[in-house]
């Protein structure tokens, strides 16, 4: 190779290394505030890039969906198999307000419903609540033997399983159309919907085991912050104390404005 001709040779690497800068320095802890129909409310935290240029912090935890054990939110360990979905809505402060956003069962707990020599019955159904929101429900239940009964199955005929998923359906339909959301989380906790189509489909065929398994969120209203004020109750931000000024002070300063002016 002709000298001079590759000038590249003797120096080093265009630009040279760049230092590996790390991206937890650019970031920011924020507290996660779970509604006030839980009864921890503190949730935990979540992290998220500083605000940078045209890129704001707040924006992008607005829309984060957390998934939280009930048993976490109650306190309660037998709570453990459900999951509840919450919606980050507002920042305020270091502070993430969230919403419901739906409910799951854990896979474990489904699978140690279900068993042999019994009729497993589902529906499912879309409701409104009185705040427009559109959930869809989900409800399972399964057959059990009669008190006095020998026989070792418990199947239900197709006619007795279409009666019960009526009566789901309806049941279902008239205890979430005729409430807002804050009060159907109130009922899902305890499980109280399940208790109540147990109850009315007991001269069908006696169940066992009636879940809502899952809701969804189809459909939420517009973004209303005095609304999600009303579901975090009693939460207000950690501004400070108003100190009182000194009369002597404020004389001193208005002299001063209209010296000024």
């Amino acid at each position: 190779m002709a000298v001079g001709k590759n000038k590249r040779i003797s120096k080093g690497k265009k630009g040279g290394k760049k230092k590996a800068a790390d991206p937890f320095a650019k970031k920011d802890w924020y507290d996660i505030k779970a509604p006030s129909v839980f009864d921890v409310r503190n949730v935990g935290k979540t992290l998220v890039t500083r605000t940078q240029g045209t890129k704001i912090a707040s924006e992008g935890l607005k829309h984060r969906v957390f998934e939280i054990s009930l048993a976490d939110l109650q306190g309660d360990e037998d709570q453990a198999y459900r999951k509840i979905q919450l919606r980050a809505e507002d920042v305020q402060g270091r502070n993430v307000l969230t919403n419901f956003w739906g409910m799951n069962f854990t896979t474990d707990k489904l699978r140690s419903l279900v068993r042999k020599w019994q009729t497993l019955i589902e529906a499912h159904v879309d409701v409104k609540t009185t705040d427009n929101y559109t959930l869809r429900l989900f409800c399972i239940a399964f057959t059990k033997k009669r008190a006095n009964q020998n026989k070792k199955t418990c199947y239900a005929l197709s006619s007795q399983i279409r009666q019960i998923r009526r009566k789901m359906r309806e049941i279902m339909t008239n205890m979430a159309s005729t409430c807002d959301l804050k009060e159907l989380v109130k009922k899902f906790i305890p499980e109280s919907i399940g208790r109540e189509i147990e109850k009315a489909t007991s001269s069908i065929y006696p169940l066992q085991n009636v879940y809502i398994r899952k809701v969804k969120i189809l459909k939420a209203p517009k973004f209303d912050l005095g609304k999600l004020m009303e579901v975090h109750g009693d939460y207000s931000e950690d501004v400070g104390t108003k100190l009182e000024r000194p009369a002597d002070e404020s004389v001193a300063e208005e002299a001063a404005e209209v010296i000024g002016a």
